[in-house]
């Protein structure tokens, strides 16, 4: 079993290492040594608005999206928003401001499901970009870790396909992967399947560069990695920025 996850992780990596638009990217597993769940978001553009960006993380663990440079910001819809925050035990992470949705309904003591049916994809023709969240929350003793996309049904305006994906026990050293696209193209194809199997390390920055380093260097803007202790939920976070000091 285990060859065959090996298998399935070698898969995805050869598919991003070729990929050159992937788009948005979420990963979520456990590290081999079990103790800390991981969460990997990455972010990348091709028009100039949406490679003007940073990661830039807070005190309080929340980290927003910045425009590099606030003089070149055409358009802040869609590009500048919340990839993370956190509720307690529970750790958001999507590539939109529907991690706000999902903050809020956690908090009035709603759920990750409830939150997402209020929303939709992103509303950006011709595209409509897949809104992908995912979420770990250390009180939920069914579920290691939950996955969504919400996307459209074959470009239609009418209809959203909510797909869900709830995994009650993480695999040691890999994760589950989700973009928003399968690929470059007019429109972007959205991502279409399951979460894919992905490799993950004990080291978080190790994890950090080996993503990093997989995405196609001219549209790859940012990445981060999240690791939270299943022990004591105590977290850290390390973040790439493009042609940043300190980022790569």
């Amino acid at each position: 079993m285990t060859a065959n996850w090996q298998a399935l992780a070698d898969s995805t990596v050869k598919q991003l290492e070729t990929n050159v638009y992937p788009g948005r990217g979420i990963i979520i597993g456990l590290t081999p040594d079990a103790t800390r769940y991981v969460q990997v978001y990455w972010i990348m553009g091709r028009s100039e608005n949406s490679r003007n960006r940073i990661f830039v993380p807070e005190d309080n663990g929340f980290l927003r999206t910045e425009a590099r440079d606030p003089a070149k910001l055409s358009d802040p819809s869609l590009i500048i928003y919340y990839p993370l925050r956190n509720e307690g035990g529970a750790h958001i992470v999507t590539n939109g401001d529907q991690t706000d949705t999902i903050w809020e309904a956690l908090r009035s003591g709603r759920t990750f499901e409830q939150a997402l049916a209020t929303r939709t994809y992103e509303p950006d023709p011709p595209n409509f970009t897949p809104r992908i969240s995912g979420l770990v929350d250390l009180n939920d003793t069914q579920n290691a870790y939950k996955l969504s996309i919400l996307k459209s049904n074959e470009n239609d305006e009418s209809q959203t396909k909510r797909h869900f994906f709830h995994y009650e026990k993480a695999i040691a050293g890999y994760g589950h992967f989700i973009s928003t696209y399968v690929g470059d193209g007019n429109p972007l194809p959205s991502f279409a399947g399951e979460p894919q199997l992905a490799p993950l390390f004990d080291d978080e920055k190790q994890t950090a560069e080996f993503y990093w380093n997989l995405l196609n260097g001219e549209n790859k803007i940012s990445l981060l990695v999240k690791s939270i202790r299943i022990a004591d939920g105590t977290t850290s976070l390390t973040v790439i920025n493009k042609d940043v000091e300190g980022g790569a």
